[in-house]
């Protein structure tokens, strides 16, 4: 019971102590008057609500911000995204370009070269040709031997007589030159169609070449495109020569390429001879301030120094000798007093090192290729190397084989059919490459006198792919399967192959006079092979009949 007492007690003393009446000045919690604690709400509230927009405007810039870095990141992850597939394409693209020359390489090792021996190739040609009237056996045969075999004997006089004046007249002209001052001339060489014996065309006209080597003590050290990195793509086939001294490394002394002090001598040449005065250079035909042979300069040179041998020497002959052509320097023409005339070229040429192979300064008669990019620039000849290519091949032939017969006969169509429409861009020494193709990718067999017909189809078929494609490659430059009896120099052979037809890549007009001439041919060629054979009895052929190629 004195517990329950206490217990009330202690608790009516605890409300009676903590009622705020009781103590209003030590309780600061309760406000003496209502309007305070107002007021303090409101303050209460204000600061709430600002507080509440400082959070609001804080959270609104975190989601501001994370939104700009999940954007920096998505577009540094698309970068690389690209980059990935940018590196994929462009591996990609490495490859196929790998693929592409390594199969440009075993293309250019030989599987051209096998077009013409391919049946299954030449079936799928000869679009061009489809409903063409041909010519038989008997026909092309008597048009050969009354039209074409009978000239074969005066090409020979012709030549016999040619050679023995060239001769004589480079002896004339070698006693008129200095010969410690000019050009040093050796003997000419006959090239071209007249002594590869399948020239069908009047007038006959001979070309020969003549090398010539600078006085002691310079030497022509020369560059060719595919032995440095100087010639642009368009410049494939060219060349330059350079006139040196003898004892002059063939990189050149590093006098000449750098300057050296007033104090300071160059221990392999004397002061004398480190710089050679630009007149000494121009008397040894070279462009002006250059040490490279100016063709221009040379075919000046050369035209007065036959002038000169052959007033030494005409009052030995009976007839005249004048220049024929303005635009073919070398071009000479014999004049007898009978009013008959005996046209040949007389072309000055550089040897390249130790071969057969010559920079010829100008093309007699046709364009062969475009026009030089610069009298410097030379264009190389393989004229000697085909005609041995010839010979050598006709050792292993049938007898009276038909590859000459096929070019003399395409070649005569070809020059009756440009007589009636013009000029076009092929040329005989296209027609000549077309054989050289044919003959190494072709067994012997195939060209016994009687497939005559049959090559001679072939050579045009090889031709219409050759001007559908704009690509007829020349015979020598990267072809590996020259053989090794010729002695070809292998620089050439590794070269990259060079295209005889790359001007109708860029001309397009000639290109479409070209193959328009060409199909004309081909519908005119029974009726010019009529028009210049003798008749024959009915008896003795089918006559003309359809051939689908």
């Amino acid at each position: 019971m004195p517990v329950g007492i206490f217990r009330v007690s202690l608790l009516v003393l605890t409300a009676i102590v903590n009622h705020p009446l009781i103590f209003p000045k030590e309780n600061g919690t309760v406000p003496e008057d209502p309007q305070d604690i107002i007021q303090k709400m409101k303050e209460r509230e204000e600061t709430l609500r600002l507080e509440q927009l400082r959070l609001e405007q804080e959270i609104a810039e975190w989601e501001a911000t994370q939104e700009a870095l999940e954007k920096a990141a998505k577009v540094v992850e698309e970068r690389e995204e690209e980059k990935v597939r940018w590196d994929m394409w462009t591996a990609l693209s490495m490859v196929i370009f790998l693929l592409i020359e390594l199969w440009r390489q075993d293309f250019q090792e030989g599987i051209w070269q096998d077009t013409g021996g391919e049946e299954d190739d030449m079936a799928v040609l000869g679009k061009a040709f489809k409903g063409v009237a041909f010519p038989d056996k008997a026909i092309l045969a008597s048009f050969y031997e009354k039209r074409i075999l009978g000239t074969t004997g005066d090409m020979a006089r012709m030549r016999e007589m040619v050679e023995g004046f060239a001769d004589d007249l480079l002896e004339a002209l070698r006693s008129v030159c200095n010969r410690d001052a000019d050009m040093e001339v050796e003997d000419c060489m006959g090239v071209g169609s007249m002594y590869e014996n399948w020239r069908v065309r009047k007038p006959f006209v001979c070309d020969l070449i003549v090398p010539f080597a600078p006085p002691e003590p310079y030497c022509f050290r020369s560059q060719i495109w595919c032995c440095g990195d100087s010639f642009p793509p368009d410049e494939q086939g060219y060349g330059t020569i350079k006139v040196c001294r003898a004892d002059e490394a063939a990189t050149g002394c590093i006098c000449d390429k750098t300057k050296l002090g007033e104090d300071m001598l160059c221990l392999l040449h004397s002061q004398a001879n480190t710089t050679r005065p630009s007149s000494e250079m121009e008397d040894l035909l070279c462009f002006k301030n250059t040490q490279y042979l100016d063709a221009d300069q040379v075919m000046k040179w050369f035209q007065i120094a036959v002038t000169k041998a052959w007033n030494r020497i005409s009052h030995k002959y009976e007839f005249d000798l004048c220049f024929s052509l303005l635009d073919s320097p070398g071009a000479l023409k014999i004049k007898f007093r009978s009013g008959k005339s005996i046209a040949f070229n007389l072309t000055p040429v550089v040897q390249y090192e130790n071969s057969d192979v010559y920079f010829i300064s100008h093309f007699p008669r046709s364009s062969l290729a475009a026009d030089l990019p610069s009298s410097t620039h030379w264009f190389l000849t393989f004229a000697v190397y085909e005609r041995r290519f010839i010979q050598l091949v006709s050792k292993t032939l049938p007898a009276n084989a038909c590859h000459v017969s096929c070019l003399q006969i395409l070649s005569f169509i070809h020059g009756k059919q440009c007589s009636l429409t013009g000029p076009s861009g092929l040329t005989n020494y296209h027609l000549k490459t077309v054989m050289l193709h044919l003959l190494q990718a072709r067994p012997s067999q195939d060209w016994a006198p009687e497939k005559l017909e049959a090559r001679l189809q072939d050579m045009l078929k090889f031709l219409e792919k050759c001007l559908h494609e704009k690509k007829l490659y020349h015979f020598f430059i990267g072809n590996g399967k020259v053989p090794a009896e010729l002695g070809f120099p292998i620089i050439f052979q590794r070269a990259e192959p060079l295209n005889l037809f790359r001007p109708f890549v860029l001309q397009r007009d000639v290109y479409r006079k070209t193959v328009d001439t060409f199909h004309e041919m081909l519908r005119n060629m029974t009726t010019l092979i009529n028009e210049y054979t003798v008749h024959i009895p009915l008896a003795q052929t089918n006559g003309i009949h359809k051939e689908s190629f």
